[in-house]
């Protein structure tokens, strides 16, 4: 069905609300009503877009409404956040993220030795609530929401929505892959294939085959014993496409054997659209895909005031916590062979110290043995800098010190974000 049909319902349901005069005080009360809106059980399809570009609000606004709304209800949120790196809730970030860079683009300051700064200026880090993958967001990047029924829920029905929504705006190369992510097919040759078919394009060449598809958007999702929230980015036209490698790339991969999930780098591509006409163009597809049988389909903005609720407040407060950030990584191990003599086998669960072992041929020192101690049961969050912090208890400073310091600096950087 044509995305077209949903538009003359978006445009009467914008006259409903606004009304004539479209005052303060109608805004003010949709702040106050949002979640009684959010929570009626009369409210059956819903659609925001947030005017705010804080990827901790965003985040909370979504998790509010997975928890308010009814649970045979369906809702479409999207939003745009500034430029991040926002990783699942089982993730670990020293192995997902270079935090190196990312410290430095957040302080101006300069990363670590040998890595390239790059010059967006300020990154925020935010771990979200929903299991799956690192993705880098940034004003290019539209991340869009589906919360519905735990019944009618499957990974691929709202990829396929999407896919439709991007068909109608020209981009025939959109299908959804085996891993339910959106795609651009990049193959030359044309195939008869079937046009309302969302998982083949004529572009599609064979598994494994060259050109490969290029990812532009990535799914998660939380599922709960009611409530199922699928929510996805969509690349339009990033400015940071050529550098979001860089950030996602980190140099202690290799050293860290880690639980939780990692993961599955692909190349990616804009698809090149305009941001509203995306937006308007998605919100007709959920209209004409869930408006039907008489439903009516509650259409509003949400933004920075809503932060006024408590709800969403504690929301939002949580992801910005060091404990959210750090403290939620699940267990792993950084192993490092012995190099120069020294070698380091160090256990963290909950981003606290279990184990600090010192390998190789001087591990008996006495200097390597403080540092030892000084770092069991300690909270990788509360150290920002290795070296001032091994230094003000590891007395004398020996050149054996150092040279756990900077492994540790350069493998496990803990950045005081201004975030958080």
């Amino acid at each position: 069905m044509a995305p077209s049909r949903g538009l003359p319902l978006l445009r009467h349901i914008s006259r409903v609300l606004l009304g004539p005069h479209g005052s303060i005080a109608l805004a003010r009360r949709a702040i106050s009503s949002f979640t009684e809106k959010l929570a009626s059980p009369a409210n059956k399809v819903q659609s925001y877009i947030s005017s705010s570009r804080d990827p901790f609000l965003n985040l909370s606004i979504e998790d509010h409404i997975l928890r308010t709304s009814p649970p045979d209800s369906v809702i479409l949120f999207l939003y745009t956040n500034r430029p991040c790196v926002v990783i699942g809730r089982n993730q670990n970030p020293w192995t997902e993220v270079n935090l190196a860079i990312l410290n430095a683009a957040a302080w101006g300051g300069r990363a670590a030795e040998g890595t390239a700064s790059p010059t967006i200026g300020h990154v925020d880090l935010v771990r979200r609530r929903s299991g799956g993958g690192a993705v880098f967001h940034d004003e290019g990047n539209v991340n869009w929401s589906i919360t519905c029924p735990m019944a009618d829920f499957t990974r691929d029905k709202h990829a396929e929505m999407v896919v439709r929504a991007l068909r109608g705006l020209g981009i025939e190369r959109a299908r959804v892959n085996k891993r339910h992510d959106i795609v651009l097919d990049q193959g030359h040759e044309k195939r008869d294939v079937d046009p309302y078919d969302t998982h083949m394009t004529t572009y599609t060449t064979d598994e494994g085959a060259l050109p490969r598809p290029l990812k532009v958007s990535g799914s998660a999702y939380k599922l709960t014993r009611a409530r199922a929230l699928h929510h996805a980015t969509t690349l339009l036209a990033s400015p940071n496409l050529h550098i979001i490698p860089q950030y996602l790339h980190s140099p202690a991969k290799t050293f860290i054997q880690a639980k939780g999930v990692e993961s599955v780098s692909s190349p990616v591509g804009n698809i090149g659209l305009e941001i509203a006409p995306f937006q308007s163009c998605l919100q007709e597809e959920f209209a004409t895909m869930y408006g039907k049988a008489g439903k009516h389909c509650i259409v509003e903005t949400v933004g920075e005031d809503h932060l006024k609720i408590p709800e969403i407040k504690k929301g939002y407060d949580e992801l910005r916590t060091k404990d959210w950030m750090w403290s939620q990584t699940p267990q792993f191990t950084l192993t490092l062979r012995p190099w120069d003599d020294i070698g380091i086998d160090m256990n963290v669960h909950h981003g606290v110290i279990k184990t600090f072992e010192i390998t190789g041929a001087r591990r008996s020192t006495g200097n390597l043995e403080k540092v030892r101690s000084v770092l069991l049961k300690q909270k990788l969050q509360d150290i920002h800098n290795w070296h001032d912090f091994l230094r003000s208890h590891v007395i004398p400073w020996d050149p054996e010190s150092t040279m756990i310091a900077d492994w540790l600096e350069k493998l496990v950087p803990v950045p005081e974000l201004p975030n958080i």
